[in-house]
């Protein structure tokens, strides 16, 4: 087999790995939930208001990634903070930012179902 047929199938494989290690990483997230709101942590949920009022863990404060920034002020930079959204790429942004922002507990849910433990 020559190397331009494997590249096909090693892209394929990288790609099925991702997002199995992902499902993993979320999985194991959802599993600490309740532990994790038991520890105090603050459920940020990153999604846009109107997907946030469409269905939301009711402990959660929505700071829309766009807002996720300036608004980072008003969390508590000691506590846990557990981020989510949709898929799991907004709060994986917003996990970046809060952390460039001096937060140093910060964990990505992923999708917000997750953080209903």
């Amino acid at each position: 087999m020559k190397l331009e047929e494997m590249q096909n199938y090693i892209i394929f494989a990288l790609v099925v790995a991702f997002f199995a290690w992902r499902f993993w990483k979320f999985k194991k997230v959802k599993a600490q939930m309740s532990n994790l709101i038991t520890q105090g942590a603050v459920i940020v949920d990153v999604r846009s208001p109107s997907e946030f009022s469409a269905g939301a863990n009711p402990i959660s404060i929505n700071i829309p990634l766009g807002e996720i920034d300036a608004k980072s002020k008003t969390l508590d930079k000691n506590k846990k903070i557990v981020v989510c959204c949709a898929s799991g790429g907004r709060s994986a942004a917003a996990a970046g930012i809060l952390k460039k922002n001096g937060f140093k507990e910060v964990i990505n849910a992923g999708p917000w179902t997750n953080t209903l433990g």
